[in-house]
């Protein structure tokens, strides 16, 4: 679903410390983008921010980079951020945003930018063969993804869509990731510590079941 053209997110996203104006610049460096050097964590299609603002609040011992092609979508999530660490009383100093397009990953991150896991939130599912190159889990991509993911690390994704992930599911094993855990009703399953993300509230409340996955990078290692 196409946002409406915000014309106040350019303008606050270049005024915020949240917002990584030139990302290609900091590859191979991206701990000096944030406050301090801690582990790195990434979400591809971060939207409107729900996840990532909550993720970001719950974790200030890790550091979170936010991505999306949208600077309509970023927008509206530097301001969710902001309200809620402002709620908190704290500062968003572990979370940065960056308007990139994902399949051009490789442009801003490297190997030697270590990311620990990447998460997948409610992709563009593409439904047409033609267009299944696009998706952000296609072999295409989990092999860029591979080149700064750690040994070890996982890529934790949600869909609404049963056929992306059957087919998701299989890029994975394809590309050489172990599937840890997975369910087709993430709310009826075993999983503690889940982040609701707006579409998934919107697709719950429609009685559809979300799907979920954790695929490790090689067979042995863990991210906790």
């Amino acid at each position: 679903m196409r946002m409406r053209k915000k014309k106040w997110a350019v303008p606050e996203l270049e005024a915020s410390p949240l917002y990584i104006k030139a990302p290609a610049s900091l590859k191979e460096q991206w701990q000096q983008a944030f406050a301090r050097p801690q582990p790195l964590y990434l979400e591809l299609g971060c939207g409107k921010g729900g996840f990532a603002s909550q993720f970001a609040l719950a974790n200030p011992e890790k550091n979170l980079l936010a991505v999306d092609i949208s600077s309509n979508m970023l927008g509206v999530g530097r301001r969710k951020i902001d309200a809620l660490f402002s709620q908190a009383g704290k500062i968003p100093d572990n979370v940065r945003l960056v308007a990139y397009d994902i399949e051009r990953i490789d442009e801003i991150l490297s190997g030697q930018d270590t990311v620990e896991r990447i998460f997948i939130n409610f992709c563009n599912p593409w439904p047409r063969p033609r267009h299944f190159k696009k998706r952000l889990t296609h072999p295409r991509q989990l092999e860029k993804y591979k080149t700064f993911l750690r040994p070890g690390g996982e890529i934790w994704f949600k869909t609404d869509d049963d056929m992306l992930f059957r087919h998701s599911r299989q890029y994975f094993l394809d590309c050489g990731f172990t599937v840890r855990w997975e369910s087709w009703d993430l709310a009826h399953s075993d999983f503690s510590g889940n982040i609701r993300t707006e579409h998934e509230a919107m697709f719950t409340e429609m009685g559809i079941p979300i799907k979920a996955l954790i695929a490790r990078k090689g067979p042995d290692s863990s991210v906790t």
